[in-house]
């Protein structure tokens, strides 16, 4: 890890250890070099740094390209490699800055849902993060965090010492649907998007805390 990286990793680290007596399941389960996306249900601000914290490897993470632009900020964002990308994070470039961290042999969070959860319930998929995984060659693998819509939701100004924990799922290949979607018809590969992103989603939502052996970072 870079240095400001890694201090950034220590600081949260000590913050979900502490504040949030966070637990961390199969951490891994994740690849420790080579590109691979890891895919997150999302329900609130603490997220990213929670599924990042959790795992021994530099990540990359999706930020507003607008705050890029801002000097303090900007330069924090480059320097723990965040990828800029417009407010619903998809769009031409922001695709290509994904691809390129993953071409690269990084890894990088990407969240299905689009957005954090208004209920704390997982939401539907968007066929982005779909794209996203057929446009590269990159094992996904699925990511369920727990408590952190109760610990600082979009209904909450301040976060609450409430317990957290993010499970770290399988790596998956699509292999098959990929070698389809090199030939196939463009109504047919918007349908497989539409499948991956489903497929993601489904397995998050198997991903269930404290039902096999545990691991706890601190």
């Amino acid at each position: 890890m870079k240095l400001i990286y890694r201090l950034g990793w220590l600081l949260f680290r000590f913050i979900f250890t502490f504040y949030f007596r966070w637990r961390v399941y199969h951490p891994e389960r994740l690849p420790l070099t080579g590109p691979v996306i890891l895919a997150s249900n999302h329900a609130s601000f603490i997220d990213p740094p929670l599924v990042g914290a959790g795992v021994q490897r530099e990540l990359n993470y999706l930020a507003r390209k607008s705050l890029f632009r801002l000097p303090v900020a900007g330069a924090i964002l480059r320097a723990v490699n965040a990828v800029p990308v417009d407010r619903e994070g998809g769009g031409a470039a922001g695709l290509k800055a994904i691809l390129d961290r993953l071409l690269a042999g990084g890894g990088i969070i990407l969240f299905p849902e689009g957005t954090r959860t208004r209920d704390g319930k997982l939401q539907p998929a968007r066929s982005g993060v779909g794209l996203a995984v057929m446009k590269s060659n990159a094992p996904v693998v699925p990511v369920r965090v727990f408590g952190t819509y109760e610990a600082y939701g979009r209904h909450l100004k301040f976060p609450r010492p409430l317990p957290v924990s993010v499970k770290y799922g399988q790596p998956i290949l699509f292999e098959k649907l990929r070698a389809e979607a090199k030939t196939c018809s463009k109504p047919r590969l918007k349908e497989i998007h539409r499948q991956v992103a489903g497929e993601i989603m489904e397995a998050i939502a198997r991903l269930e805390p404290g039902v096999d052996s545990v691991k706890r970072d601190s």
